[in-house]
């Protein structure tokens, strides 16, 4: 999760992103230090994106603009949609009354543990 200014695209901040995924434990030997895959939606439809997932040994699954819906992608994307909706759950996050970014950053640093526990409680 990163914070930036309101006014900064979403797809400028994809490749810092995936830069920052730490390693990935799991099975025994050399922890996997990236995803395989990685979904988005229309707004990260950029061929200069594509090709920098794909130097990364990423398989991008990005729908096209002007395309008919029904990719599929929505499969996979309601967990995004979920967690955000969870996150918009603490009201202090949902309409941003913090001017100072550490003190929101913060926040949404707790509000994202308190949901971790929440899910490791129930399962």
């Amino acid at each position: 999760m990163t914070l930036t200014g309101g006014h900064r695209n979403d797809v400028t901040q994809l490749i810092p992103l995936v830069d920052g995924i730490p390693p990935i434990r799991g099975r025994v030997g050399r922890p996997l230090r990236r995803p395989e895959r990685l979904y988005a939606d229309r707004g990260y439809d950029h061929d200069k994106y594509r090709r920098l997932l794909r130097q990364r040994n990423i398989t991008p699954h990005i729908a096209r603009r002007g395309t008919a819906h029904g990719s599929g992608l929505g499969v996979h994307r309601w967990y995004v949609e979920r967690t955000i909706g969870w996150l918009h759950a603490f009201k202090r996050l949902r309409v941003r009354y913090e001017r100072r970014a550490d003190i929101h950053q913060a926040l949404i640093s707790l509000a994202c543990s308190v949901i971790c526990l929440r899910q490791l409680i129930l399962n």
